[in-house]
């Protein structure tokens, strides 16, 4: 398709707007992108919502587009309305300028996260009611703020408030990742996420005395024995060929404090690690065996928290769930590669499985570098529409289920 031709797309102009609204973190004023969503819900006669679930600047926009049969549990679909920072002098083009390249090129924060499949559910939606499909389960649009500093405010708190227990969610969908070849990713799961910092406390004293119990050799003995756990994890990933990296737990060390000067043996060294927890690991068992290793070190080792997400199960991708039932016909109908995984980072979606609803994680992008987070993010305008004729295809199915 010609660049001037897709210039003139209606959806294409409405992607690219959105993209052209700076929703940036971390002082994001949602504002604009509330307008920009009301008169989109206006635009297909949609009715709207604005909700604060943590915070009058949290806002949650929901749109509703009601079913035939109401009663039923409905279908959410969710993205979100923030995006990461840029750096603008790493970038060719604008990062909010939605600049349309000769390629057919489009360049923006969010093209890719995730603000393609915020407005590819609405384009699905207009097609849908302009060729008179309405569904027997009524449907839900989230726009939710704050996804990529932990959702705390946006959808952890939304899921909590009295709005969203009244919209009965039976199932939902929300975002995934791009492929670089023609198989779409699918997430179904998502591992369990820790941030843990190891505080040793030891004997101080001088730098050139060999004292017992220093915090800086209880520690070393601590990261070892991480470090060993992580060797494992990362053989267990090269010997399995069907393995991704969700599959396995991931062991990062991101931090290391302590001391005060190069002769002086200090009293607390701190060593913070990012831990991904695979989802067939027992968490209690886990945490049990970190503070053996505490103990085994020389004890008076404190597990500090930061963050330590609950293990959530994964959604069932079999005859039992008959949401997945209807998403894989549509697949199967349009003879879509598909490659179901555990999502290596962290979505929304984990705070809607934690209540026991199935949700699925799905960008329609192939065929694209991932981009996520990384300068001059860009996604193609004809993959962009392709996308939404996927999504019109899974949304009429799963709302009719």
């Amino acid at each position: 398709m010609l660049p001037s031709t897709l210039e003139a797309n209606k959806e294409i102009q409405i992607f690219r707007e959105y993209l052209r609204i700076p929703s940036v973190l971390p002082d994001v004023n949602y504002t604009d992108c509330v307008a920009f969503l009301k008169r989109q819900a206006a635009s297909i006669n949609l009715a709207v919502d604005v909700v604060y679930p943590a915070k009058q600047t949290k806002p949650v926009v929901i749109m509703k587009w009601l079913g035939s049969q109401p009663e039923l549990p409905s279908i959410l679909l969710n993205s979100h309305m923030d995006v990461v920072p840029v750096f603008p002098d790493k970038w060719t083009q604008d990062p909010f300028g939605a600049h349309l390249d000769s390629e057919g090129r489009i360049f923006a924060r969010g093209s890719q996260d995730m603000k393609c499949v915020g407005t590819q559910y609405l384009a699905a939606i207009r097609c849908l009611k302009a060729n008179g499909y309405r569904p027997k389960r009524t449907v839900y649009l989230s726009y939710v703020p704050d996804e990529e500093i932990g959702g705390v405010d946006g959808m952890k708190a939304f899921v909590k408030c009295a709005y969203f227990q009244k919209m009965n969610v039976g199932f939902s969908m929300d975002e995934g990742v791009g492929s670089t070849n023609d198989t779409f990713n699918l997430f179904y799961g998502e591992r369990t996420l820790w941030h843990l910092t190891f505080r040793s406390n030891g004997t101080a004293g001088h730098g050139s005395l060999l004292l017992n119990n220093t915090a800086g050799v209880k520690l070393h003995y601590v990261i070892s024995k991480m470090m060993e756990f992580r060797a494992t994890q990362l053989n267990c990933l090269n010997a399995n060929q069907r393995f991704s990296i969700g599959d396995v737990t991931t062991v990062n060390l991101t931090g290391l404090s302590g001391g005060v000067q190069s002769n002086v043996i200090p009293p607390v060294f701190e060593a913070t690690f990012d831990i991904r927890l695979a989802t067939t690991v027992n968490v209690e068992a886990f945490e049990e065996r970190l503070r053996q290793w505490c103990t085994e070190a020389g004890g008076d080792i404190e597990l500090i928290f930061t963050q330590k997400n609950p293990h959530i199960k994964p959604t069932t991708l079999d005859e039992s769930n008959p949401f997945w039932v209807a998403y894989k016909a549509v697949v199967d109908k349009l003879g879509l590669k598909v490659m179901p995984l555990v999502c290596p980072g962290a979505t929304d979606s984990r705070f809607i499985r934690e209540l026991g609803i199935p949700a699925i994680g799905f960008s329609p992008i192939i065929n694209t570098p991932i981009l996520l987070h990384d300068h001059d993010e860009y996604l193609r305008a004809e993959n962009y529409l392709e996308g939404i004729k996927i999504f019109e295809k899974l949304i009429s199915s799963v709302a009719n289920v």
